[in-house]
């Protein structure tokens, strides 16, 4: 390939990379979602994917989308305001709002153009955010766009939020914003606490549960139920690429907020629908939490399992308190060199270092799912305990 001057600049930047062992080495499935995955032709245990119910290859699921293609075709052929609404579309915004206990809810083409839409309609310049300091990209990238400024608070720290919010009067609109699940670490926020403090101050509260839908709460619910605050959170936003098993985004939460989001949400405004068998699928995952908890309960007891076994091995857990389970080891090149011998082994489990974690904190980040039986939890852990003893990092 011939070197072009206007991009040299760039094999200087990934090999800089490569020397860090920052570089993301990216794995290609050929096989569908689920407990077990091929790659390269080898069948591996997962541990890497969010597909926590084991919804993405449930039969009842692929049924759906099926049907859907059956029934409205493909792709929706517009964005949402213009042509681009199916019936599909309210009924799954219909059925959402009913399982997530809210007033009313819009759906996004994912959960992070769900955070790109709702923020910047929420507040702009001259405004104040507040941010918890480990707040998920879609967030942070959220409240850039809305050119509101933003005010970090320490992590989960409820005093801190609380000083700096006092600290400042010099503001228009007001809006505090927090993951419900922190996806690195797997710990909750103190939603309870920080919608006392909401209230307190009459500011309004955003809650992003993407790690929390399918997981927390009655039947999965999501962290506004586990906490009981319905009608006390205004904007809860959400994925339905991880427990839901299919792909896109919603906002729950107060009517008057999703209406306005309807009118001035740009990614719904200006980007085209889900497409019918996503919508269609994604209708049926909310019908399957809505009958049973057998999925949750399985869910919890695989990462119960896992992690107090892993804890009992002599592994650094960090603060996990959900089915996300971090294996802490400090430098990202042993983190990767971890994850290689893993995958050599047949367990499939990538390493995560900086720039998605700070330096120094790379670990395995282990994603327990509902698909897994006890057999393949066994397996997992041997094979953590024989690569743990091999690299030094647990007697």
């Amino acid at each position: 390939m011939q070197e072009d001057g206007r991009t040299v600049w760039l094999q200087d930047e990934l090999k800089n990379l490569r020397d860090a062992g920052l570089y993301n080495h990216i794995r290609t499935i050929e096989s569908p979602m689920d407990a077990w995955v091929t790659i390269d032709g080898r069948r591996l245990l997962n541990f890497c994917a969010n597909n926590y119910l084991g919804l993405a290859n449930h039969p009842r699921i692929r049924q759906a989308a099926i049907q859907g293609i059956a029934a409205y075709g493909v792709g929706p052929g517009a964005v949402r305001s213009i042509a681009g609404t199916t019936a599909l579309h309210v009924e799954l915004e219909n059925e959402l709002a009913a399982f997530k206990r809210a007033e009313a809810c819009v759906t996004f083409q994912s959960g992070f153009t769900a955070n790109l839409a709702t923020i910047p309609a929420l507040v702009g310049p001259g405004d104040l955010i507040f941010s918890d300091e480990l707040n998920h990209a879609s967030i942070i990238d959220g409240c850039r766009l809305s050119r509101a400024e933003v005010v970090r608070y320490a992590h989960n720290n409820v005093d801190d939020l609380r000083a700096n919010i006092a600290a400042r009067q010099d503001y228009n609109r007001r809006l505090i914003i927090t993951d419900g699940v922190f996806s690195m670490d797997g710990d909750i926020a103190p939603l309870d606490k920080i919608a006392d403090v909401a209230d307190e101050f009459d500011i309004m509260l955003m809650v992003d549960d993407a790690h929390g839908e399918g997981v927390l709460g009655h039947g999965g619910r999501g962290i506004v139920d586990h906490f009981g605050l319905h009608g006390r959170v205004d904007v809860e936003v959400g994925t339905l690429s991880k427990a839901f098993g299919v792909v896109g985004g919603l906002v729950a939460g107060k009517s008057i907020i999703v209406e306005w989001l309807r009118q001035r949400g740009r990614p719904f405004l200006f980007s085209s629908a889900m497409t019918a068998p996503d919508a269609a699928a994604c209708i049926e995952a909310v019908k399957i939490l809505s009958e049973s908890t057998e999925l949750i309960d399985r869910l919890w007891a695989n990462a119960e399992l896992f992690r107090k076994e892993m804890q009992a091995m002599g592994f650094d857990t960090g603060f996990s308190q959900t089915p996300i389970v971090p294996v802490m080891l400090g430098e990202a090149a042993l983190a990767q060199q971890f994850s290689r011998r893993l995958l050599d082994e047949g367990v499939f489990a990538m390493s995560i270092a900086y720039p998605t974690v700070a330096k120094g904190k790379a670990r395995i980040r282990v994603m327990n799912s509902a698909a897994h039986n006890h057999s393949d939890i066994e397996i997992a852990l041997e094979t953590f305990s024989r690569v743990g003893r091999e690299l030094g990092v647990i007697a």
